[in-house]
């Protein structure tokens, strides 16, 4: 089923709506269920939820249904409160539930009160690993597993028993950051069990071979031995240009299955019946952890950044995620659209899905209900979250217009409406899932007037655009995927991918090398001969001790030849950076025909291309062809035959300014 489609279906919906009766959420009534078992099941390649009561379910959740903050007005801000709106609770619980029903959800997500209190099907974030210490302490040390086994047993009793218990989140976002893990355990004492087994795993991993080592890595000054590296307190980074990025990852896997390997023994122990759900990645995920995982969980959850305002929902996350995991099923715990218009004053401040005006957030969030319940794995996506963020920001600064509600408690008419309908055709999209297959025949470049300085893909006719799968290095994944159009003025192309990079890992603190910059190549020969690009990503210090900027550099030629004689600047061909500082890369480029030796161009002609991507300190790379990037760039006799069509002649507007819904 394509997602044209689907959109389309959620449209007619969204029309119909009103003339529906208000559809039960689900069948089971959760009060006398016959057990409190909740099980996964796959039927013809589709996975769903199934309730104590037998039934198919396709969680539609919401996250944060907790009454909102203990006081209505602090420090000059006004906060969601219960207190304001209701005159108890218990009262407040009820028009909740109710609300929610009607609108089509049926369960509930993180921080959330108890689901017997709520009366919805609830997933529980336990915070097992960081109440234990596990995360930034000593996980390898004996009493680490004795905590969590202590922390799980105490944390699951409020809800064991419960049929309106799913299961349990371990944690929220522990990201597997392991340029950070890396780091941060390489300056631990000689006493901790967990440096003890980072020293044992990098003499491993160079077979006890100390000059390979220090070729791959940097140690601390005056450290020239095993014994010396275990009693160091200072750090050791990574060496630029080397290939020490294989042994960090290495250590990022063993930790995760250590994590992974007690959250499961202390949940299932604590709670036999209940099913696991990880510990909500964030929007990023490392491969290595994500291995480590698919054993010990029943499923992966995943928050999720959509990629685009109209909701499109990048093939490449999840198809990496089923090639981790063996296609283990997935819940989105956590995704969210914001508008810069809206009633509370959130400002928006940061680089999550934020679109102008209502009407834009209530079409991209019932689009991306759709997209989500198109992939087969996906057994449900949860909201973030219920009302918006205080004015001026919460607590943390965070400052999202993210409400199904404001803070005066009235739903966002739009968005609630554009949502009910999505949520009542959404598992019967799901019933309906299938993985894509292959495109057949020759790529047909579709024409569009897409303007870069928009730094938003909602205007690209992306089915269209996408580039088959590009094919991964051994043993790699799918870490991103490039869009292809054409217009009069020249070929365009964006990308869409992730990948992490470490401010303190590497050992280089003066300008980025850019053999260790994550790249997308581009070989395009469209009657002139070949011509070559590389568009290289450049991080460097940001505002804040945790934060980098992002910016672009487009060179002449393939990567090897910038890396080896440096940069040749390549004229009239712009780039647009407009991802998150990271782990999320998003970008576009333009390139005119002139650079590509030809005057402007008809449909029907033919061209023939070549694309590749490497991550961050070049492990792992991604091409068209299948082959090395060199390589794959240097041979343009076996580039992809493609076609520049004319089916596709869609201009992307400037934004409008609407009222808030």
């Amino acid at each position: 089923m394509s997602k044209r489609f689907l959109i389309s279906r959620v449209l007619i919906a969204a029309a119909l709506f009103a003339l529906a009766p208000v559809v039960a959420a689900r069948a089971c009534d959760f009060a006398k269920a016959p057990s409190d078992k909740w099980s996964i099941e796959n039927d013809h390649g589709v996975a769903w939820l199934k309730t104590p009561c037998g039934d198919r379910f396709y969680s539609l959740g919401v996250n944060v249904l907790d009454g909102g903050y203990p006081w209505r007005d602090k420090d000059g801000k006004v906060y969601y409160s219960w207190h304001a709106f209701a005159p108890s609770l218990a009262a407040w619980v009820d028009q909740t539930h109710d609300r929610l029903v009607s609108w089509g959800f049926n369960s509930a997500g993180g921080w959330s009160l108890p689901p017997q209190q709520l009366r919805l099907p609830s997933i529980i974030d336990l915070e097992l690993g960081r109440r234990a210490k596990f995360h930034w302490f000593d996980p390898f040390a004996p009493a680490t597993a004795e905590r969590i086994m202590a922390v799980a047993r105490a944390a699951v009793a409020p809800y064991r028993g419960s049929p309106y218990r799913i299961g349990y989140f371990s944690d929220n976002e522990v990201g597997w950051w392991g340029g950070a893990l890396f780091v941060f355990y390489s300056m631990k004492p000689a006493s901790s069990f967990t440096k003890q087994r980072w020293v044992a795993m990098l003499r491993r991993h160079y077979h006890d071979d100390w000059a390979r080592f220090a070729a791959d890595f940097v140690p601390p000054r005056g450290v020239g031995s095993w014994r010396g590296l275990l009693a160091a307190t200072q750090t050791t980074q990574l060496r630029p240009g080397g290939h020490g990025i294989a042994a960090v990852r290495e250590w990022t896997g063993l930790v995760a299955r250590r994590y992974y390997t007690l959250a499961e023994r202390a949940i299932r122990a604590a709670d036999p019946d209940a099913l696991y759900f990880g510990d909500r990645l964030p929007i990023y995920y490392d491969p290595m952890a994500v291995r480590a995982e698919a054993p010990h969980v029943d499923a992966i959850a995943t928050n999720y950044n959509v990629d685009a305002g109209d909701g499109w929902v990048a093939r490449y996350f999840f198809d990496g995620l089923r090639r981790l995991t063996g296609g283990k099923p997935v819940l989105v715990s956590e995704w969210f659209f914001a508008a810069r218009h809206n009633r509370t004053g959130n400002k928006n401040n940061g680089h999550l899905m934020t679109v102008d005006t209502q009407a834009q957030r209530a079409a991209g969030a019932a689009a991306a209900t759709a997209n989500f319940a198109a992939i087969p794995e996906v057994i449900g996506a949860q909201w973030f979250q219920y009302y918006d963020h205080p004015k001026g920001g919460r607590p943390d600064g965070e400052d999202y217009d993210f409400g199904l509600v404001d803070i005066d408690n009235q739903p966002y008419r739009r968005l609630t409406e554009a949502l009910t309908a999505a949520n009542r055709e959404a598992a019967s999209i799901h019933a309906e899932a299938a993985v894509p297959a292959p495109a057949e025949g020759r790529f047909v470049v579709p024409h569009a007037v897409a303007s870069i300085e928009a730094k938003s893909l909602t205007g690209w006719p992306k089915p269209a655009s996408l580039l088959p799968p590009l094919h991964p290095s051994p043993g790699a994944v799918d870490f991103g995927e490039i869009y292809l159009s054409w217009d009069d003025k020249g070929l365009a192309l964006a990308t869409i991918g992730q990948d992490y990079f470490d401010l303190d890992l590497l050992a280089d603190k003066g300008k980025f090398p850019l053999a260790d910059a994550y790249r997308v190549e581009l070989g395009v020969d469209a009657g002139a001969g070949p011509r070559r690009f590389t568009l290289f990503f450049i991080p460097s210090p940001g505002d804040r001790p945790d934060h980098e900027w992002m910016t672009t550099l487009v060179c002449a030629g393939a990567a090897g030849d910038a890396i080896r004689a440096g940069c040749t600047p390549a004229p009239g061909i712009r780039a647009v950076y407009f991802g998150a500082d990271q782990p999320r890369i998003t970008a576009e480029m333009r390139i005119p025909w002139s650079a590509l030796g030809i005057a402007p161009p008809h449909p029907e002609r033919a061209i023939s291309a070549e694309v590749a991507m490497t991550s961050w300190y070049g492990d792992r790379w991604m091409s068209l062809s299948g082959e090395a990037p060199e390589v794959a760039m240097r041979d343009a006799a076996g580039w992809a035959r493609m076609r520049l069509g004319d089916g596709f002649r869609v201009t992307v507007p400037a934004s409008r300014a609407r009222s808030p819904g």
